[in-house]
């Protein structure tokens, strides 16, 4: 970091507690309309299918649009990217409290789908303007972020919906969004530009095609059939796509994604560990509520509301953000790739706890808090792997694809996981709920991939000291010590 940058941040707490919040706000949207899921049917007088893409809506604009904000970031300032994020979600808030169909509804959650830029934009931001002392520390912060934000969003919107209006919620994420936009413009110095080229337009419309169709197969399969037409035509148009993509990519000097960087070992492994370690914690966030919320009358079900269940849950997502210092003091001394491989390896032993604790709500609390802290160790390493083999020139880009990476996961994790407790049934008077042996297969689903996450870690090359200054490449990794 530069000495004018040092200087552009005389207070880093105020700039990672602002980025912090940012992060934890854009994760808030993710999570905000899952106590709604059964009422929205009749709050929007629409049918089931059409009220699901609420959700799926935001999943699919945050996946185009981080990759592509991540570049705008390099461009021409991640500062004012981060700002207009802010105003996205701000303005689909604004939306959504104002809907009284399904299609304002849609368009909404999809400008809060814009926001989740945020994430991976202040992770490079912390870079340019945090002291080099605090970024290890702060980072790990900023990437705990997203786990902490749908933690605090269960309980908080469960508690909203059963006691007030559902407008509430998204009256409450405008005025956050707002706060933060302004905390945001009056707290986090601008940075200049350090990239050089073009947008990349066409590299946009085709990463955005293909993620689609590929995000839509995965989410909706159980719904049309994995067999059926749509969803396979989904599948091999997103390869086709891809492809394409890939080879436009390679041949143009200003490229969305630079693959030849994201090929570089590091990046390569580090971005595999990251979808897998997506799809492990995303898992549990689908077992672990359902396991609290099933009637007591199943004989494993515990018989918790919606603000209950998201009462048990929190204590996961606030011990993310507890571990992410003890994330940065391990990759310094013992390098991130390590960090990556104990922090999945404890997500795992979080799954396998679970499959022995899940006969009362303390003891699954248990794996609960287990799990996320290992998920907190793991999710502070994946940014130092990345911007320590990254130039600096692409800090925002590669973290935002870093970050589509653990999307991708989730959606998978949503796909298998539904699959496996939607056929794993029993009945429980006239409606079938998943079996115990269902929730057992998906815990050890979950360890599983956790573990083999562990294992991709343990195959990133170990970096070789480096010199203070950058490379050749404009690479200035993090720290010295990464083994």
């Amino acid at each position: 970091m530069s000495k004018s940058s040092a200087e552009q941040a005389p207070a880093p707490n105020a700039v990672v507690a602002v980025l912090a919040a940012g992060g934890i706000t854009a994760a808030l949207m993710q999570t905000l309309v899952v106590p709604l899921i059964g009422e929205l049917p009749t709050m929007l007088n629409t049918t089931a299918s059409n009220a699901s893409w609420v959700i799926t809506v935001t999943l699919l604009v945050a996946a185009v649009a981080t990759p592509v904000s991540g570049r705008l970031g390099d461009l021409y300032g991640k500062r004012r990217m981060m700002l207009l994020s802010t105003v996205a979600l701000a303005a689909g808030s604004v939306v959504c409290a104002l809907s009284e169909s399904v299609i304002p509804m849609i368009v909404g959650r999809g400008l809060q789908g814009l926001g989740m830029g945020l994430i991976p934009l202040g992770i490079s931001v912390m870079r340019d303007v945090i002291p080099a002392e605090r970024l290890g520390t702060s980072i790990a912060l900023m990437s705990a972020s997203m786990g902490v934000g749908g933690a605090l969003g269960l309980p908080i919107a469960a508690a909203v919906a059963m006691y007030s209006q559902w407008q509430v919620l998204f009256w409450g994420s405008a005025v956050l969004a707002v706060v933060i936009g302004i905390a945001m413009a009056k707290l986090i110095p601008r940075t200049p530009p350090v990239a050089t080229g073009k947008f990349d337009p066409i590299g946009a419309i085709g990463i955005g095609i293909g993620l689609v169709c590929l995000l839509l197969a995965v989410s909706k399969g159980a719904d049309w059939g994995w067999g059926s037409a749509t969803t396979l035509s989904l599948l091999i148009a997103s390869v086709v796509v891809f492809g394409i993509w890939g080879w436009y990519e390679l041949r143009i000097d200003a490229p969305l994604v630079d693959l030849r960087v994201t090929s570089r070992p590091v990046v390569l492994l580090t971005n595999a560990a990251s979808m897998v370690l997506g799809f492990a914690m995303f898992a549990q966030s689908l077992i672990y509520p359902q396991l609290l919320q099933l009637p007591t009358q199943t004989g494993y079900g515990l018989g918790q509301d919606m603000l209950q269940m998201g009462l048990w849950m929190m204590p996961g997502g606030l011990m993310m953000m507890v571990m992410s210092p003890l994330s940065a003091k391990l990759s310094k001394t013992h390098g991130p790739r390590i960090t990556l491989a104990i922090g999945s390896a404890v997500v795992a032993l979080g799954y396998l706890l679970g499959v022995f604790l899940m006969g009362s709500t303390w003891s699954l609390l248990v794996s609960i808090i287990v799990g996320a802290s290992g998920v907190g160790l793991a999710y502070g390493a994946m940014p130092a792997l990345i911007m320590g083999s990254v130039p600096l020139s692409e800090t925002a880009s590669a973290n935002s694809f870093n970050t589509l990476m653990r999307s991708v996961g989730t959606s998978v994790a949503s796909a298998v996981v539904g699959v496996v407790l939607a056929n794993m049934t029993l009945d429980l008077g006239p409606v079938q709920v998943p079996s115990e042996a269902g929730f057992v297969t998906g815990l050890l689903i979950g360890g599983g991939v956790a573990l083999a996450a562990s294992v991709l870690a343990l195959l990133i090359p170990a970096k070789r000291p480096v010199a203070q200054s950058a490379s050749s490449d404009g690479t200035e990794p993090l720290a010295a010590t990464t083994k």
